[in-house]
């Protein structure tokens, strides 16, 4: 989890360095367009994780997951828009098992 929002906070770190505070206009019109994932499944470790996440202009919509030192499963869907800000949906899974 730690690892995720440290990666989080690093990507808006750049975003607002790309641009200067004050009146800023923009010189072109640029419609930013990404989509990434990831996931680790170490059964060493019991490290298991995944992100996606998708942008298309100003809206932002992904999803992460963990597992839980008890087995159980974290899933959170965000979503990011001009219109209603940043919103996150968290639900734990519980599967009735320990990794450990």
């Amino acid at each position: 989890m730690i690892k995720i929002i440290a990666l989080l906070a690093c990507l808006a770190v750049v975003a607002s360095a790309q641009y200067p505070s004050g009146d800023y206009k923009e010189e072109h019109h640029s419609h930013p367009k990404y989509k990434f994932e990831y996931g680790v499944h170490d059964p060493h470790t019991g490290d298991h994780k995944s992100q996606w996440e998708v942008r298309d202009g100003d809206v932002v919509k992904g999803q992460y997951t963990l597992v839980e030192s008890d087995g159980s499963e974290r899933i959170v869907d965000y979503k990011a828009d001009d219109h209603n800000g940043f919103e996150a949906v968290v639900k734990n899974v519980h599967h009735g098992h320990s990794l450990h």
